[in-house]
């Protein structure tokens, strides 16, 4: 094992790092509007909704990004790696967190809402003020959870060119035929970039069993 052999690896963490950032973000975004429509009294928003869930739920992170890249980014929406990956994987997460924000207020008692009517709050401040601190309290260790599996899923982005952790690894394994120990440096930097997610993610918990009452 060389320090160049390290270096050459780590100098894809800040690749790895903006693609689960970004994809993350967007999926966050792009997570609140569809819990909403998932959760709609009216049919039509609650049908489609429901439809992109399941339907980005079952595609293969690969297949989505593969589509966005090679299948758009091929002639009718030029983009970059760094785009399709994080745009396959940002409407994947959409429907996921969706599904997370939706667990979070079902936890919510709703004699909240009752009481919120009752004092007659304006609807805006019903969501700001009272619904929306439990809804990130409660939806924060899942999401943590969550983003440390969309860590190691943003290897995928490798695949489409992006300089990663993974494709670095890669590319050193088959200039120095020193695979399993180029892919052990690999997996350490992940590992090392993991924990502190996980151990947000348990701290939040444990904080939230002992703080939040619902």
């Amino acid at each position: 094992m060389s320090a160049d052999m390290i270096h050459g690896v780590a100098l894809g963490i800040p690749w790895t790092l903006a693609v689960t950032a970004a994809a993350f973000l967007i999926g966050a975004a792009l997570g609140l509007p569809l819990c909403a429509m998932r959760m709609s009294k009216l049919p039509p928003l609650r049908f489609i909704g429901l439809a992109y869930i399941i339907l980005f739920r079952s595609i293969p992170p690969l297949l989505l990004v593969f589509f966005f890249f090679f299948g758009l980014g091929s002639g009718f929406l030029p983009i970059s790696a760094f785009q399709g990956a994080v745009l396959g994987l940002g409407l994947i997460t959409a429907a996921n967190m969706a599904e997370i924000y939706r667990g979070a207020l079902s936890a919510i008692h709703f004699g909240q809402w009752d009481a919120s009517e009752a004092l007659a709050l304006p609807s805006y401040s019903t969501y700001i003020d009272i619904i929306a601190p439990q809804l990130i309290r409660v939806s924060l260790p899942s999401a943590a959870s969550y983003a440390v599996g969309l860590l190691k899923e943003s290897a995928i982005a490798s695949t489409i060119g992006v300089t990663d952790i993974s494709f670095n690894a890669n590319y050193i394994a088959k200039s120095t035929y020193q695979g399993l120990t180029v892919f052990g440096i690999a997996a350490l930097f992940y590992i090392m970039i993991s924990l502190p997610i996980a151990a947000l993610a348990r701290f939040a918990d444990q904080k939230l069993r002992a703080r939040v009452a619902l």
